[in-house]
């Protein structure tokens, strides 16, 4: 009878030093919420700040954070796809930007990549086209029409 209380005991002692060391190293789970206090048009700023550095990993996180509620930013991460040689998701990314905003520089960028790569021409000409009637004060717009069509007529 002895020999179990003190089984009992020992077995007390390690089961409350285990639940002191669980309560210690332990904390009960939170919920914290982060506000973010730069706007979206802050995290663009930051962003071209990073991109003019050379810091483009950097500049795609802010563009990142500010596309959830500005979708200009699609045409920010475009432009660093593109200068990262990521054609592919460049290209998705002008083409959210003008799906989701018809900005006419999504336009023209687009046509611009088609006109880097020799890809789609045709597709790049009508793009740079409808970039220069949504702006037809943008003179780097006219010139990507002008260059495509050059293009075009020596292929």
């Amino acid at each position: 009878m002895e020999k179990d209380r003190l089984l009992g005991a020992s077995a007390l002692s390690l089961l409350t030093a285990g639940l002191l060391f669980c309560l210690c190293s332990c904390s009960l789970p939170r919920i914290l919420v982060l506000n973010d206090p730069l706007t979206p048009q802050e995290h663009i700023n930051l962003g071209v700040t990073y991109e003019r550095s050379g810091e483009l990993d950097e500049a795609l996180k802010e563009y990142e954070k500010a596309s959830r509620t500005l979708p200009v930013a699609h045409l920010y991460m475009g432009n660093v796809f593109f200068q990262k040689k990521e054609f592919a998701k460049a290209e998705e990314h002008y083409r959210e930007a003008i799906d989701r905003t018809g900005d006419p520089g999504a336009y023209n960028n687009l046509a611009w990549l088609y006109y880097s790569t020799d890809k789609n021409l045709d597709e790049a000409e009508k793009l740079a086209r409808k970039a220069v009637e949504l702006a037809p004060d943008k003179k780097e717009f006219k010139d990507t029409l002008q260059k495509i069509r050059e293009k075009t007529m020596t292929n």
